[in-house]
């Protein structure tokens, strides 16, 4: 199983312990399909056995490639008024640590941190999963949730005409009842590093033991309740993150989110955290949402090849896959206050076009969905 991953951002602790706490890391990854080659999982897809996915194929000016790789939803190259709706399903994970400390991490329970609230309330009433009007790079694109307006203006030179009739949505959305997740012995760890949210700590999963529990235990037991290859499960959790290191620690940490994807027909599927401790820099609340469901919707095998770029976001070297969330993780799109009175927090993403080609098929002649992206993605050697 791969895992990719890269820094995004540092925050210090808020206070220093005896011996000093490591600086904590910010950041996410992807774990590309397994078990089956990506065009078995594409073939699936046409017969209504996964999620729909349509297929791409793309001359890079960049380097003079082509590229080809499968995205979720009906195809914008067609110039249709296309609408995919994609059934999700909302898992809250009660984390009981085995450590010392026997945290329990309820996203279910109310919490006095910003925002303040139940978070699996705030995040049912995120933009993540309702709608709201937007305005990116100077264009008025339209009203939908975040990731689907981000997709509309991903491609507007291709859907414009078509105005608000073309959408990828999450719907419907379900909410499952929690499930709680007794971490065995060494998987999981807790530090107090004097942030908000459960008494200052933070939690820590080991991502590989967590990773195989979701998807050879977690996900086929919620098969009775709905769960499955046509749609697309994503496990909530509060102020837990995952470690990169079996058992976990927190210097080779903090893993805020990731999506994946497995077997055949392919179950794709994304745990995140709604983070409320205040210890990392741009990531609270739904940034890390934004971040992962747009990365799930450009990337859902975590396949799709492009020129190699970096230097850029939590990328400190290169890359050469289309994660859209990747080159701008800490950078926030414009905050957005819901009927619900909560300010919520959204990264801002890259554009199809940054990775490809220009000029940019993208809103405004720009890269990215708020402008911070103004030219395709430089080569990276």
């Amino acid at each position: 199983m791969l895992v990719t991953a890269a820094v995004i951002s540092i925050a210090t602790p808020a206070h220093e312990q005896n011996p000093p706490v490591p600086r904590l890391r910010a950041y996410t990854t992807v774990i590309p399909l397994h078990g089956v080659s990506p065009e078995m999982a594409r073939s699936p897809a046409l017969a209504s056995t996964t999620i729909p996915m349509f297929s791409y194929s793309i001359h890079a000016t960049r380097d003079g490639s082509t590229r080809s790789g499968s995205m979720v939803g009906r195809s914008p190259f067609a110039h249709g008024a296309r609408t995919t709706n994609i059934p999700v399903y909302i898992v809250p994970l009660i984390i009981n640590m085995p450590d010392a400390s026997h945290i329990s991490y309820d996203p279910t329970v109310n919490n006095t941190c910003s925002p303040a609230g139940v978070p699996l309330t705030l995040l049912q009433q995120s933009p993540i999963f309702n709608d709201f009007t937007y305005t990116m790079n100077g264009v008025s694109v339209g009203t939908g949730q975040y990731v689907d307006v981000y997709q509309r203006a991903n491609f507007w030179s291709n859907v414009q005409t078509t105005g608000s009739r073309y959408h990828t949505k999450l719907s419907p959305v379900t909410t499952l009842s929690a499930v709680t997740v007794n971490v065995p012995a060494g998987k999981g760890i807790s530090g107090n590093f004097g942030g908000c949210g459960h008494s200052g700590n933070l939690g820590a999963l080991a991502i590989d033991w967590f990773s195989n529990y979701l998807e050879t235990t977690l996900i086929p037991s919620l098969a009775a309740q709905g769960v499955g290859p046509t749609n697309f499960p994503v496990f909530l959790m509060n102020d837990v993150v995952m470690s990169g290191d079996d058992p976990p620690d927190f210097v080779n940490c903090c893993i805020l989110g990731y999506h994946g994807a497995f077997g055949i027909p392919t179950q794709t599927y994304s745990p995140t955290d709604f983070d409320t401790t205040g210890l990392f820099t741009n990531t609270s609340d739904t940034s890390v949402w934004a971040h992962e469901v747009g990365e799930w919707m450009d990337d859902p095998l975590g396949t799709n090849p492009t020129p190699a770029w970096g230097h850029t976001g939590q990328v400190s070297g290169c890359q050469n896959n289309l994660e859209n969330g990747d080159p701008l993780s800490g950078t926030l799109f414009p905050a957005v206050k819901m009927p619900n009175n909560i300010t919520y927090q959204l990264q801002e993403l890259a554009f199809f076009s940054w990775f490809f080609s220009t000029p940019s098929i993208g809103a405004g002649g720009k890269f990215s969905n708020n402008g911070t992206f103004t030219t395709v993605a430089a080569a990276c050697p």
